[in-house]
């Protein structure tokens, strides 16, 4: 480890006054188990929470029990949870780092130390792996005094992990042989219906490799972790009074007795969590059918024991995997800086975090390999479906991770609308008001973002193009691209009323940035019509694009030249203009590099401590457009203004919260957002 990086951690350490080395920095919320939008569990922060000093949580801030002890000696100690049974020592946190996919924690338990790693992988060149709803946990003990100790180790989760509603009631199994698995459900199910953000349908799992050292059992939260307080080993019985989640707290246990731990650390014990349902999402097809489609993943396993069986089994090629890719994500990152690596590294679990890849199947009931859709979840804003002003902030992870993912996202999008049922000429805002159901806008009724989405979906189908030379979307979907197109060339250069992406901060007539959005849509259509071959529309839509800049550039820049306006005719006005970033992104050159000088120039002198407003109206911002903003910063001294910000604002131990993008410039504080995919675009500067 750099000189450099243990600098970053101490100045993280002084911010969150934790007692703890943490590497890079101690974020706000520490990724535990964070898969899909409803497997995704966090440890709070704020100025600094050791593993056991409080109870994971659901991205929501609702509690997720998941226990964890260590008996050393006869000696039991707590290292993750909050369990509040007597009898037990707490283990004395000594470190806690974090990389793109792993949060590892070593904790102090007297004279042994445990490796605590959670691992939630992130696959995303393999469609299949990626779309498996399940993370790792793995325990592994060392002596810290030299001599030889005799430990086991202990771990439950709660039926608390699969419902919104504590008061429903659940039931469960476990089964046993080379796998050991418990089974917990909600007793009624609810297709596609959520509770506070829970999924009221499928399964959550916790399974482990079975062996004469393991030993089981569920019931009472109080009693079961007493029996292994008190004896080391679990009684291999099953509770079968079927109550509601906060009826006699229901836990679901393993012990492993690892035997005698010397310096050399023990063999790892390997955990599986995760949550199943089936089927995942219903989908509107034309003539107003819903369609229903299941995780990828069904498509090679015919049963979730088959899964989690092959899931264990792969705990060492995935970590192995997960190494790899976390050295490539840090190398590249560090090439900018290692603050803007530290940012990328706590960003990558998220975004993916929102995503489902899902099939169908055809008439017959076998998998339609070829009918792939990604779905993703606007987590804690609004829950829609595959929003488009979310996908195209979270689309530069996409981009830098494997291109493929952003054409299976914006398919849905395009198949729903190039069925006709969509009735207005614009682009649609998502494809369903309420996650999991992405049963569109038959009515026309869907949040109205005209130029914001239309640009968007330009600007993603043509970046999608020429990252992965496929054009495919573009042969296919050429009429729709054209209308929206049309939509802008009649709207883009005096934007009306609209709200744009940023629609928190209201809607506002002759917006610069959404001006600058329609402007590159256009171009990006020229672009697409000349890979298509049709020069015709090539030269209109070019000439076009001639013509609006100049006259945006006179109607938005400041009298004395200094900066982009807010809105056309607002002198004092400015914001940040991160819709530039499409026209370096795609490579269209729309604008002068005098615009970029003068913006690079500009916000250098009113940038706060924790970043630059977002606009002149309020002096919040959004953490992924300060990103965007210093991916097309023409200096690096302003580039890294930006990005230390965000540094900044990430370590400072304010917030308890999955990490949240929409901030306060003076003071940090954390505006509603959290755990959302837009994190996706911290790697804006990797996409380019």
């Amino acid at each position: 480890m750099g000189t450099k990086f243990l600098s970053l951690a101490t100045l993280a350490l002084s911010a969150s006054s934790v007692s703890w080395n943490a590497t890079p920095f101690n974020p706000p919320s520490v990724p535990l188990a964070v898969r899909t939008p409803y497997l995704s569990v966090w440890l709070p922060q704020g100025a600094g929470t050791a593993l056991n000093g409080a109870w994971p949580q659901f991205w929501t801030g609702s509690t997720l029990g998941w226990a964890g002890y260590i008996r050393v000696d006869g000696a039991t100690y707590t290292f993750l949870g909050d369990p509040a049974v007597p009898g037990a020592k707490s283990a004395v946190q000594k470190s806690l780092e974090f990389t793109s996919m792993q949060s590892i924690f070593v904790m102090t338990a007297g004279p042994v130390d445990i490796n605590v790693n959670f691992l939630s992988p992130v696959e995303p060149t393999d469609f299949l792996k990626q779309s498996i709803p399940f993370s790792y946990l793995a325990l592994s003990a060392v002596s810290n005094d030299g001599r030889s100790h005799t430990v086991s180790v202990y771990t439950d989760i709660s039926a608390e992990w699969v419902s919104g509603d504590d008061s429903l009631t659940v039931n469960w199994t476990t089964t046993t042989g080379n796998i050991l698995t418990h089974q917990v459900m909600l007793e009624n199910q609810e297709l596609y219906a959520e509770y506070n953000d829970h999924i009221q349908q499928g399964a959550a799992y916790y399974s482990t490799q079975n062996s004469s050292s393991v030993t089981y059992q569920t019931g009472q939260d109080a009693i079961v972790r007493a029996q292994f307080i008190k004896n080391g080993v679990l009684a291999n019985i099953e509770d079968i009074n079927f109550r509601a989640v906060n009826n006699d707290w229901p836990v679901f246990a393993f012990a492993h007795d690892l035997g005698t731990v010397s310096t050399t650390a023990s063999v790892p014990v390997i955990y599986t969590v995760g949550h199943v349902r089936d089927p995942a999402i219903q989908y509107i097809v034309a003539n107003d059918v819903y369609q229903p489609r299941s995780i990828y993943f069904w498509s090679a396993y015919s049963s979730v024991a088959d899964l989690i069986s092959d899931f264990v089994g792969d705990y060492s090629a995935a970590l192995g995997r997960a190494q790899a890719f976390d050295l490539k994500v840090q190398s590249d990152a560090s090439a900018i800086s290692s603050n803007y690596a530290a940012v990328v590294a706590l960003s990558v679990r998220q975004a993916f975090g929102a995503l489902e890849i899902t099939l169908s199947k055809k008439s017959d009931g076998s998998w339609n390999a070829d009918d792939i859709l990604i779905f993703l979840k606007e987590i804690s804003s609004d829950g829609n479906v595959n929003t488009v002003d979310v996908m195209m902030p979270a689309w530069p992870i996409l981009l830098y991770t494997n291109p493929p993912l952003g054409r299976y996202l914006l398919l849905g999008l395009l198949e729903y609308q190039a069925t006709g049922q969509y009735p207005n000429a614009w682009a649609a805002h998502d494809l369903g008001k309420s996650y999991p159901n992405a049963t569109g806008h038959n009515a026309g009724n869907d949040e109205a973002m005209p130029l914001e989405e239309c640009g968007n979906m330009l600007i993603m189908v043509l970046s999608y193009t020429q990252k992965s030379y496929d054009m495919s979307l573009i042969t296919q979907y050429t009429d729709l691209l054209n209308q929206w197109t049309g939509y802008i060339v009649a709207e883009a250069l005096i934007p009306a009323n609209q709200i744009s992406t940023d629609d928190f901060a209201g809607a506002l007539a002759n917006q610069t940035n959404l001006a600058i959005n329609g402007v590159i849509g256009i171009q990006a259509m020229s672009t697409i019509s000349g890979i298509l071959g049709d020069t015709v529309n090539q030269q209109n839509y070019s000439s076009i694009v001639q013509r609006y800049v100049p006259q945006l550039l006179d109607y938005a820049t400041s009298s004395d030249g200094l900066h982009l306006t807010l809105n056309y005719g607002h002198e004092d006005s400015w914001g940040l203009s991160y819709n530039l970033y499409a026209d370096k992104l795609l490579g269209t050159n729309v604008f002068p590099e005098s615009v970029y000088d003068m913006q690079t120039a500009w916000y250098a002198t009113v940038i706060n401590t924790y970043g630059v407003p977002l606009d002149t109206r309020h002096t919040y911002t959004k953490s992924d457009w300060e990103l965007w903003t210093a991916a097309i910063m023409t200096n690096t001294t302003t580039r890294d203004l930006f990005i230390d910000s965000v540094y900044k604002y990430a370590a400072d131990g304010e917030s308890n919260k999955p990490l949240g993008d929409w901030y306060d410039t003076l003071d940090g504080t954390v505006h509603g957002f959290r755990a959302r995919p837009v994190v996706g675009g911290h790697l804006a500067l990797l996409a380019l």
